[in-house]
């Protein structure tokens, strides 16, 4: 690997970003371009009756109006089921729903044309809970019923497993409905094209995806159309399905006019996808010594109206719901049920977050009752490095759960002691120490398509190209494309042009999703780079006559290297280089490949896994329940780094997205409706909210001969911080939270449980 100092460079886009002079899509303009707007439902479930939209069509400046006649190919999408309507036409199915689009020439004249819309709906029964959805006389929201997927992870006798078990722990978590909270809400410009083909400006995860999608859509064929996907304001898995794209290309279709949307905060809460809220029962038995005999867990999961990845999800969900230990006995059983409420959907995490709270939920309350250590529970469950996967599935050999275990063990005693000291002292405040740990797999899983991809080449400008079909989405895979390659070849970052996110100028790589884009950029760049130096040193030679066994690339070109002692010698630079190439005749090197996959044929089982371990301290406010986190420690397991400063942000990221998960974040509904539509009443974290230290230590050993390189990181931040901060407050009150978001109200409520005399006569 690289010296510390290159580890840590700045993110090519960095500058761009900070100064405000980054151009997201939402941000382009075209000439006589026309401003869209959808008309979304206003019932969580109806008939439609009729959809009239003449006054709308003759409104002065109105350019095109669309229902769902006007959709030319299938009237469905979904990057697994196309189950969603991209124009209902006869129900509705919740509050969002699109039922018709307009397009005009300022967005003003576009919302008066939808209020000139006149939609006659027949409210009909809603289903606002999974447990209304699978009562056997609830409606049907779909043809097949209201299951969307089942699954199952069973080994063992479970029966046996508990008779075994000295105690045995039975709780039911609850989890909420998350909103992703991107800054740059869904958005972008579609733009017709001579050859009757668009290209699309609009952010997404997966752009060859999002062409699949949209030539099903429109009937139109793929190669008509291209997808700009890249740069990104945020997205957190949000933008991974179809948002605002149908509306658009139709309407630019229609209208011949380049189309813009850009939905409000108002239009993106209410259509866009949010985090499984689930309530999970678990029942968890353990033997005298701490060994978990028996572990059962019932999840059900509120996909809302529409598919979507609530099948992968839930697969996620129950592959990861015994985390990183050995159970011999084992029960796993989820169901995704369809209700009308907002669609759920993929969320960084990928419903390991939830299952993974009520897991080591599960491990301190077993620890409390059998006063034992929670780090020495865990140590004595704790799978060893060539034992097989959570649904015993071969995975890659690693000691990722015993060297972040240990990690947390060495800090949690000098924690403990400081907390101690400071309960001694505060009156009205108690702090407490918290942890827990987790495994999270990469890729999509065994029996997933998840190909990966790239190409090298020396352009006609005389750079390196690095292309690769992924999008950055402020995860700063510039940067590690930038890092990988130039660490691989020599050459300076001023040697490259990084080509990404457009499906005309780059091979695919898969999506931008599953923590894959770091560990898929390291593996192609290994494939790449022999026969790439080799073409590159060989056109050298051929030009200077110079034999290719003497040169070598490095900063700015191609050196000769005759001596060990004399200093190398620049023969020729890449631009010099280049145009010796015959036009047609460039050089490039192209690959593709799969995600590593266990060679197990287990449905949705990973391969690659990256483990955390979470040390948190929160401190308690007696006289308000406010909950505050003064310091956060995560250790993660990941193999090397690749950039630290973009290693550690997206720890110190997905650590504060999970203190919102767990302290404030909730997209609640009240009869199938979002009781909030803007951040003035969904609180995220704030500077004030986010501990002074968050320290991220990175274990970057891997098992020897190991061959799959650095694994990803976009996620692991999020997945255990909320157990952690859950058993610190347990440490500091005694209360046990199986709730989140873990209000100051609830918090409150146990301290008056309690009674005041409790407190003062600790503090006395």
């Amino acid at each position: 690997m690289r010296q510390e100092k290159e580890k840590s460079s700045i993110r090519p886009d960095g500058f761009a970003k900070v100064t405000g002079k980054l151009n997201y899509l939402t941000d382009l303009s075209f000439p006589d371009m026309l401003y869209g707007k959808i008309l979304r439902s206003i019932y969580p479930h109806a008939k439609i009756i009729s959809i009239d939209t003449e006054h709308a069509e003759n409104l002065p400046g109105v350019k095109a109006v669309i229902t769902y006649k006007d959709v030319p190919g299938l009237n469905g999408f979904g990057i697994v089921m196309p189950d969603q309507p991209v124009l209902c036409e006869d129900v509705v199915r919740y509050v969002g729903d699109a039922v018709a689009a307009v397009a005009a020439e300022t967005p003003e004249i576009a919302a008066k044309a939808l209020e000139l819309i006149e939609v006659i709906y027949e409210p009909l029964p809603f289903l606002d809970s999974p447990e209304k959805a699978m009562e056997s006389m609830a409606p049907k929201l779909h043809p097949e019923g209201n299951i969307l997927h089942r699954t199952s992870n069973k080994k063992g006798n479970i029966k046996q497993g508990f008779a075994e078990s000295l105690h045995i722990m039975e709780e039911t978590y609850h989890v909420p409905r998350q909103m992703h909270a991107y800054m740059e809400t869904e958005g972008g410009v579609i733009v017709p094209e001579k050859n009757g083909g668009i290209t699309v400006y609009v952010g997404t995860q997966h752009g060859y995806k999002d062409r699949f999608q949209l030539s099903r859509l429109l009937g139109m064929e793929e190669e008509k159309i291209r997808i700009v996907s890249s740069p990104i304001g945020g997205s957190f898995g949000g933008k991974d399905e179809l948002n605002i794209q149908p509306y658009a290309a139709i309407l630019a279709l229609k209208s011949g006019y380049p189309v813009k949307i850009h939905q409000s905060r108002k239009e993106s809460v209410i259509s866009g996808i949010k985090r499984h809220p689930m309530k999970i029962t678990a029942k968890t038995g353990v033997d005298k010594h701490g060994k978990i005999m028996a572990h059962q867990e019932y999840i059900i999961a509120d996909t809302g109206a529409y598919s979507t990845l609530g099948p992968a999800i839930l697969d996620f969900a129950t592959e990861h719901a015994t985390g990183p230990y050995l159970i011999p006995n084992v029960e796993v059983e989820g169901l995704a049920v369809f209700t009308n409420n907002g669609v759920a959907g993929e969320f960084r995490g990928f419903g390991g977050n939830q299952v993974t709270f009520a897991l080591e939920g599960q491990m301190d309350r077993l620890a409390e009752k059998l006063q034992m250590d929670p780090i020495e529970l865990r140590r004595c469950n704790l799978r060893k490095s060539n034992d097989p996967g959570p649904l015993g599935q071969r995975i890659a050999e690693t000691d990722g759960a015993s060297d972040v275990l240990e990690a947390v063990a060495l800090k949690a005693d000098n924690r403990k002691k400081e907390a101690e000291s400071f309960n001694r002292q505060s009156k009205w405040k108690r702090r407490g120490i918290g942890m827990s740990i987790a495994m999270h797999g990469g890729g999509l899983g065994y029996g997933r398509l998840d190909p990966a991809g790239g190409r090298l080449s020396l352009n006609s400008n005389g750079k390196i190209e690095a292309a690769f079909g992924f999008e950055e989405a402020g995860q700063g895979i510039i940067a590690v494309i930038e890092t990988i390659v130039t660490d691989v070849l020599g050459c300076s970052k001023e040697d490259l042009d990084i080509v990404i996110g457009d499906t005309a100028l780059v091979p695919s790589s898969g999506s931008t999703t599953a923590s894959r884009g770091t560990s898929m950029v390291w593996h192609a760049i290994k494939r790449l780079e022999n026969e790439f130096r080799i073409q590159l040193l060989q056109a050298a030679s051929t030009a200077s006559g110079i034999a290719a066994d003497l040169l070598e690339l490095g900063h700015g070109g191609v050196y000769i290297d005759t001596t060990k002692d004399a200093p190398k010698t620049l023969l020729l630079s890449y631009q010099e280089l280049s145009k010796t190439t015959e036009e047609g005749n460039k050089i490039a090197v192209s690959t593709e490949f799969d995600f590593p996959t266990t060679p197990d044929k287990i449905d949705s089982g990973h391969f690659l896994y990256t483990f955390v371990g979470v040390l948190t301290e929160v401190e308690v406010d007696l006289l308000t329940g406010k909950v505050s986190l003064i310091d956060i420690e995560q250790t993660v397991s990941a193999g090397p780094i690749v950039n630290r400063i973009g290693y550690t942000g997206q720890i110190e990221g997905g650590g504060i997205m999970a203190v919102g998960y767990t302290l404030m974040e909730e997209a609640a509904m009240l009869k199938s409706e979002y009781m909030t539509d803007n951040f003035d009443t969904y609180l995220i974290p704030g500077i004030a909210d986010v501990p002074f230290s968050m320290k991220v230590e990175a274990i970057e050993d891997l098992v020897p001969g190991d061959p799959f390189g650095p694994r990803g990181v976009g996620e692991i931040g999020t997945v255990a911080v909320a157990p952690a901060i859950t058993k610190g407050i347990h440490d500091a009150i005694g209360y046990w939270a199986a709730r989140l978001p873990i209000s100051s109200e609830v918090i409150l409520d146990y301290v008056m449980e309690k009674g005041a005399s409790h407190w003062m006569n600790e503090i006395y």
